[in-house]
């Protein structure tokens, strides 16, 4: 019997898969977790007794910086969200809040857009660039892009999400040939792709490892992440050097006079569509209650 510690890649039907030292072990969680309501996830840092005739077992899980519920992965550096130019077509609310929740969960975005190919949309990938995210154009067909997004994984633990179809497995299949991700075609009923990736896993890639996660199909789906209006100017990074610029302290930096927000979003400093976008989610952030704030926000435990 031995104890270590390691790093979960993937759960599947209540069995765990841990590195540990470069190697890979199946492990069960103990009932305790089930107990305390908290699920091992990909990506946690754990602390597992290794047995040679029995079971090995997940006996703890190490403090998370941050997790995710929708994809579910912990312990995440860069998030970096996939979006096709066409069939799906992109839609910028969709991308606005994602960045935002991983702003306010200290992870760094990144915004990819696929199938440049078939259709390019540079006013999209330049309102991102302008807003000071890194943003890529890719196009897992000819190539283009595609050494770049492998560069930005270098050493980090990155998840990739976005709505199903837009091209998150192809990439990855890209990036690195030996994954052999399953992808599958778009629908032309529901102008969306099926779910090829059934649970979250991840994968070593460019000295860093790599979550490819289920994808989602609308942004009402996506109710587990919660932001405070409060929380919401600060998790648009374009916005912190105006901040304290407005005439009143008591500014949402929605339509209010002498917003320096507004200003900036006029003097075309900050992207409109982005700010369209904030003032959507402030719409939304203002009819959360603290109570709702408690069970819905994921614990960082």
């Amino acid at each position: 019997m031995t104890q270590a510690e390691g790093r979960i890649l993937k759960g599947i039907g209540g069995f765990y898969y841990v590195e540990v030292a470069g190697a890979v072990y199946e492990c069960k969680a103990r009932g305790i977790f089930r107990k305390d309501g908290l699920k091992p996830l990909a990506g946690d840092l754990v602390r597992v007794t290794l047995q040679t005739q029995a079971e090995n077992t997940i006996e703890a899980i190490l403090p998370r910086k941050n997790v995710l519920a929708r994809p579910p992965v912990a312990n995440i550096d860069r998030l970096f969200i996939v979006v096709s130019t066409c069939e799906p077509n992109p839609v910028p609310l969709v991308i606005d809040r994602l960045t935002a929740i991983a702003v306010q969960k200290g992870i760094a975005p990144s915004i990819v857009f696929t199938k440049w190919d078939l259709r390019p949309a540079q006013a999209l990938l330049d309102c991102y660039r302008q807003a000071g995210f890194p943003a890529f154009a890719v196009s897992s067909e000819t190539g283009e892009g595609v050494a770049d997004v492998q560069q930005a994984l270098q050493g980090c633990i990155s998840a990739f999400c976005g709505n199903s179809g837009v091209g998150k497995s192809t990439l990855l299949n890209a990036i690195d040939p030996s994954l052999q991700l399953k992808t599958a075609a778009i629908s032309e009923k529901l102008g969306r792709g099926k779910h090829t990736t059934r649970h979250s896993e991840l994968y070593p890639v460019a000295g860093g490892y790599v979550a490819d996660t289920p994808g989602f199909s609308s942004l009402e789906q996506e109710t587990d992440e919660v932001i405070r209006k409060e929380e919401l100017p600060l998790c648009f990074p374009e916005f912190a050097p105006y901040l304290g610029s407005c005439k009143f302290t008591t500014c949402l930096h929605e339509k209010e006079k002498g917003c320096g927000i507004l200003a900036a979003v006029e003097a075309g400093e900050i992207p409109r569509s982005r700010h369209e976008s904030y003032r959507t989610l402030m719409e939304q952030a203002k009819q959360i209650k603290d109570w709702e704030i408690k069970t819905r926000r994921p614990g960082a435990k």
